[in-house]
């Protein structure tokens, strides 16, 4: 039997098809009731107060930097094991990237790393931090809030690999990934592979009012609309004559471009398939921990093994990584057998963009170490038994 198991896979449902036809159906496309449905749904779901729905995952990281007000020369500090758009989202305003090394035991950004370079600079050098909840494993975000509280920093929590997450803080509350309790802003991506997946879409959430308006205006050309939140004159807005007992202060089609922008918007097709998956996120979060149990007690007495993701509580499970002796050789060994596993991530801070920044090997060692032997195994919900039994056996047999 020739096996296909890629590493992730969406599962699209009759309800979530019917979701979408409905839409189609519909008097709206784009920029209609969907889309603040998903935004009130989700915000609920992490328990946040505010939600912010756009195009993508790196569309909501762009409008995170542009709210907290991210210039060229502010450095802002963030992990290299994630993918590049994290920390391209404050490239994009200009500012400098500071990569901070990993805790080999976590894969997460280390908070002994941080406080290292935060002491090794003067007060006011770093503006903000960016932890990212790496494979589904939660950042400790209360222990980062108090560190950026410290030193005036903003935190912009990246949960693409995590909703549904939680940690428990340190009176023992289970605290949900993106709740915006020790976060000023975090953001979720929809991509297929992700947990909820809307073909593509991101989210921002945060508790932050001031915050929320900004996001809502820079996620659609930085337009404003509504009396209340326009510059211009009347005069300005009507170029003539205002009407007598007018219903309003300014013209009805009236709108002002007052920050500039981008068209970060997402449709309500896309809004209906999120709302649908959302549904049934905690079903697919139960198979994934499931599964990750299942690799855990498979690898946990095996020479080869390495390190690996374990099973923590709270870890919503986006990934599930072993590290491991020949992984190239154990990469390509998996294809010819139909399992397409993956690498996570090569560190952002080798890539060649990054190092003209002035980066290079030998700079962040844990990071780089466990490049050098990561792979992450198949993980999603829709994964079969005899599928994951395979997926072991053909690796357990590749190094005995």
């Amino acid at each position: 039997m020739k096996h296909h198991i890629p590493y992730g896979r969406q599962n699209i449902t009759q309800k979530d098809i019917d979701a979408v036809v409905e839409t189609l159906k519909g008097d709206f496309l784009t920029q209609g009731p969907r889309i603040k449905e998903f935004e009130n749904n989700f915000a609920k779901y992490v328990g946040a107060k505010y939600a912010v729905a756009v195009s993508n995952g790196t569309a909501a990281l762009h409008i995170c930097t542009m709210s907290l007000g991210v210039k060229p020369g502010q450095k802002v500090i963030t992990t290299p094991i994630t993918f590049v758009a994290t920390a391209n989202a404050i490239r994009y305003c200009g500012g400098e990237v500071v990569f901070a090394d990993i805790d080999p035991n976590t894969y997460l950004l280390d908070i002994n790393a941080v406080k290292k370079i935060l002491k090794s600079e003067p007060a006011g050098t770093f503006s903000g931090i960016m932890p990212v909840d790496f494979t589904g494993r939660p950042v400790n975000m209360e222990d980062f809030r108090k560190l950026a509280d410290e030193y005036g920093l903003w935190i912009i929590e990246d949960a693409a690999h995590s909703p549904g997450g939680f940690f428990a803080d340190e009176k023992n509350h289970l605290q949900t990934c993106g709740n915006g309790k020790f976060a000023d802003l975090a953001i979720f991506s929809f991509h297929p592979v992700k947990h909820i997946a809307s073909g593509e879409g991101g989210m921002v959430t945060t508790n932050n009012q001031e915050l929320y308006k900004k996001l809502c205006s820079f996620r659609s050309h930085g337009i404003a609309f509504g009396d209340d939140n326009l510059i211009n004159s009347v005069e300005t807005a009507f170029m003539d004559a205002l009407p007598k007992e007018y219903p309003q202060k300014y013209p009805l089609w009236y709108m002002e471009m007052q920050e500039l922008g981008y068209n970060y918007r997402i449709t309500d097709i896309q809004a209906a398939l999120g709302s649908s998956q959302l549904g049934r996120a905690e079903e697919g979060l139960a198979k994934r921990r499931e599964i990750a149990q299942t690799y855990f007690n498979a690898f946990e007495n095996e020479a080869f093994i390495l390190g690996q993701s374990g099973v923590i509580e709270g870890h919503a499970y986006h990934l599930y990584v072993i590290e491991v002796p020949k992984r190239a050789e154990l990469h390509k060994h998996l294809r010819e057998k139909g399992i397409f596993s993956q690498i996570h991530y090569i560190p952002s801070h080798l890539m060649p963009y990054y190092q003209k920044q002035g980066w290079k090997l030998g700079d962040l060692p844990n990071a780089e170490k466990y490049y050098k032997h990561c792979i992450s195994l198949p993980m999603f919900p829709t994964l079969k038994a005899e599928e994951q039994q395979f997926v072991i056996d053909t690796i357990v047999n590749f190094y005995s």
